[in-house]
């Protein structure tokens, strides 16, 4: 059995179970390409804050100064990275403050820093790192220090693509989510638990059953509640598992087995009194559904998906006028603009952030697609329910540093390869062409290594 991750890379989805017994007689489905937008509301005015959904990432961000202010040449940030692992890995003498410190400096390093010669230098280290994390949060010596291990760990899975992880982790970390030992920030740490899980099955050498298993045991956490976790009415727990899930679907080809009973654990979520929970739901209601149509126009059959549509739309189009006043301003702009991108996605087929608003220089003609990802003069356009699922899991684990990871890191290029891209005349920020055209003329020949500062 191939790596899950090559056959997401390859052929762009994974093959369900079903799906693999129908090749064998002969009847397999190609793989598709996931299309779509998210639908706004009906008002271009009201779009202007959420469907400008455009997070303008540039390399300022994500670059490693010197102290007098220089940027550090790649092979300066892999000498800082081989200085960060030796120091965390020697732990002798020190208190869980240290170990803490030492966490935050390598993760903050990989989060923001993406490049071969990083690479190379984890996956050298990587037998003597992943026993250390996994120590650090077997050993639950600060609370602190476990989340920052758990970080540590999702992000070393993200940049290293290493097919050995998943079976020596997650088995571990499946039964860590389920205890009930963790007192202070329990919440944060099964958080991370979940996104270590997500990366150690999609890219950590996860298999296609694995894949498929750990949807199962989403679906659990989210039908219970969180209680199944021992996070009952966890918002921010369930709403994780909830975004895993869509990350995790999205690279898959065939859901039709898990697809009856997804659909009504997401649709009994849109109840929730959590935003985040009810907001997760919606969009993996929207990407189920687009999976499926999209399974339909390949095969020409469709999925036994039972279920109430107009009872669904009627729910939706309640959930894009919700006015309680319990619910935040924000929180209920928020609920408005992604339901009213979600019922347009349920009547018109659409991905996110479809605006039907008319253009004012051709009123013919819709603005359509208005969701994107902006990286430099690279804009990506979010057309899918599925790489909205998966530029939302990766900016949670990346922030920042995910503009770096985009343009340094395969693993995360080739997961957004199929993603339109428009490329704009200049750059957001032109403070970068002006950053590397004075490195390039004044940093010559001055002293590269520098320490970097916690």
């Amino acid at each position: 059995m191939h790596d899950l991750r090559k056959k997401i890379f390859e052929s762009g989805k994974t093959v369900s179970r079903k799906a693999r017994s129908r090749q064998q007689s002969a009847q397999a489905s190609p793989a598709s390409s996931r299309a779509g937008s998210r639908a706004a509301s009906q008002h271009a005015s009201e779009e202007e804050d959420f469907s400008d959904y455009e997070y303008e990432e540039s390399l300022t961000s994500s670059i490693v100064n010197s102290e007098d202010g220089e940027e550090l040449e790649p092979v300066a940030l892999s000498e800082t990275l081989h200085s960060r692992i030796v120091e965390l890995l020697d732990q002798k003498r020190d208190s869980g403050q240290d170990r803490e410190n030492k966490l935050i400096a390598y993760t903050e390093l990989i989060r923001h820093h993406s490049s071969a010669d990083e690479t190379e230098e984890l996956e050298g280290q990587l037998n003597d790192i992943i026993p250390l994390l996994m120590k650090t949060i077997q050993g639950r010596r600060t609370p602190q220090g476990v989340i920052w291990a758990l970080k540590a760990l999702t992000i070393t899975i993200l940049s290293t693509g290493a097919e050995s992880i998943h079976d020596r982790v997650y088995s571990t970390l499946k039964g860590l989510c389920q205890d009930t030992d963790y007192d202070d920030d329990d919440e944060s740490i099964k958080i991370e638990i979940i996104k270590a899980m997500c990366m150690s099955t999609m890219c950590g050498g996860g298999s296609a059953e694995s894949a498929e298993e750990f949807l199962e045991f989403l679906i659990e956490i989210i039908e219970s509640d969180g209680h199944i976790i021992q996070a009952g009415d966890n918002g921010p727990v369930v709403t994780t598992a909830l975004e895993a899930w869509g990350f995790v679907a999205s690279g898959l080809e065939d859901l039709e087995e898990q697809s009856a009973q997804a659909l009504e654990a997401f649709i009994e979520q849109l109840e929730s009194s959590d935003v985040g929970v009810q907001v997760a739901a919606g969009s993996n209601l929207a990407l189920l559904l687009e999976i499926a149509r999209e399974y339909t126009r390949e095969t020409g059959e469709t999925w036994n998906m039972r279920y109430d549509k107009d009872a669904l739309l009627g729910r939706v189009n309640a959930l894009t006028k919700e006015s309680s006043k319990s619910i935040s301003k924000r929180d209920r702009k928020q609920l408005h603009y992604t339901f009213n991108s979600i019922m347009t996605s349920l009547e018109r087929g659409t991905g996110p952030g479809y605006s039907t608003a008319r253009r004012l220089d051709n009123y013919e003609e819709e603005y359509g697609y208005r969701q994107k990802y902006r990286i430099q003069n690279i804009s990506i356009v979010i057309d899918s329910w599925s790489l909205s699922a998966q530029i939302g899991m990766l900016k949670s684990i990346l922030g920042g540093g995910l503009a770096s990871h985009y343009l340094n890191n395969p693993l995360v290029k080739d997961m957004l390869n199929g993603a339109k891209t428009e490329y704009l005349s200049t750059p957001p920020n032109d403070r970068i062409e002006k950053r590397q055209s004075k490195s390039q003329k004044a940093g010559r020949g001055r002293k590269l290594m520098k320490e970097v500062s916690d």
